[in-house]
């Protein structure tokens, strides 16, 4: 058996479920809504999540079913490298696309989930619910979250 990381020898299509999953670290950045610029094609995030996104949390509260009950909900294993950047730098989704390491912080390196929060990469304690805000005035929320 080799002693090597699977994400280190296994593209992303090659992954089976499980290890796909454990890519995800939880930061619940991929729940958040987001503005592209047409033009530049630059991606704006906001603090305004998925109703779906627990606030204190940071996590899902309907992972399992999310796809079926979030009309615009983002399935991140269908996408291709080019949408995958619009993920933040810090995804390891986009960074093994890009083919980039995961970063230090992450918990398949660390082998501990709170690294996430004390790199300050979680959503968590930092977002509105799409339920308070009227979503046309998306970018009054605009924000800048720490990336790495």
């Amino acid at each position: 058996m080799s002693s090597t990381p699977f994400w280190e020898e296994k593209s992303l299509d090659a992954m089976s479920d499980e290890e796909w999953e454990s890519l995800c670290d939880g930061c619940g950045r991929c729940c958040l809504h987001k503005l592209v610029n047409d033009e530049t094609h630059d991606v704006f995030y906001t603090r305004v999540a998925c109703a779906l996104l627990h606030p204190e949390t940071g996590q899902c509260t309907r992972y399992h079913d999310r796809l079926s009950e979030v009309e615009d909900c983002l399935d991140v294993r269908r996408m291709n490298a080019s949408e995958l950047a619009w993920m933040p730098r810090s995804c390891a989704y986009r960074s093994l696309s890009e083919g980039k390491p995961l970063l230090e912080w992450h918990p398949l390196i660390t082998g501990d989930p709170s690294t996430v929060i004390a790199a300050g990469i979680t959503v968590a304690g930092k977002t509105i619910s799409e339920n308070s805000i009227d979503v046309d005035q998306l970018e009054a929320e605009i924000i800048e979250w720490v990336d790495t």
